[in-house]
């Protein structure tokens, strides 16, 4: 891991209907506890979205940050999307939704993409942000802690286990935006987010609707 950052909740006028974020993370120093809701020291404003036991923690990999370093013709430092782990030698876009790594001293189990909201593009001031995220298929994952630990940048993050049913990150968001075939195959999976369900509920009733 390059690093962990944190963050804590300002005033935004651009920044949706809670007009306060916590997306701009900094890098912490040494060692940070890893605790079932979250990093310490950091705060989730919006936790509805982007909180609770299946989003406690935001990775995103430093290959990806780079990747859209020559997208946008602009730095992007560790932290700028709103990750509490910037990952590097770990495919994060690739990674199965159940999948279980190892951070540091903590264990944490994939469960869901970042979906892009009105706050990511008021911060990133790009503009089409939220198309632009979403149709890069980059989005990063979602953890849920399940073992507390600590974690530093310079640990190893490494895979521990990946769930039968194969569905990654990229494909979760097809998903999501309304692809039913793998919508399907994401409710197979164990460990999946339990949002999933709500969030299925609407594609598959819109499939069989039909057009």
């Amino acid at each position: 891991m390059i690093s962990v950052n944190v963050g804590r909740g300002k005033d935004a006028d651009w920044a949706g209907r809670l007009r306060r974020t916590a997306i701009d993370k900094r890098p912490a120093a040494g060692h940070v506890a890893v605790g079932r809701l979250g990093i310490a020291g950091d705060e989730q404003v919006d936790t509805a979205d982007h909180g609770g036991y299946d989003q406690a923690v935001y990775a995103y990999a430093r290959e990806d940050l780079d990747w859209w370093v020559e997208q946008l013709g602009r730095e992007l430092r560790d932290g700028t999307f709103g990750e509490n782990i910037t990952t590097a030698g770990l495919d994060v876009t690739g990674a199965l939704i159940g999948e279980i790594w190892q951070i540091g001293t903590a264990r944490v189990q994939v469960t869901a993409p970042r979906i892009p909201c009105v706050v990511f593009a008021g911060w990133l001031g790009e503009e089409h942000w939220v198309k632009r995220f979403a149709a890069a298929r980059r989005p990063g994952a979602y953890l849920r802690v399940l073992r507390e630990g600590v974690v530093g940048a310079g640990d190893v993050a490494q895979v521990l286990a990946r769930p039968d049913e194969r569905v990654t990150i990229a494909e979760s968001m097809e998903a999501f935006y309304g692809d039913p075939a793998a919508m399907r195959r994401l409710l197979r999976v164990e460990g999946r987010g339990l949002r999933w369900d709500e969030f299925a509920a609407g594609v598959l009733g819109r499939a069989a609707a039909g057009p």
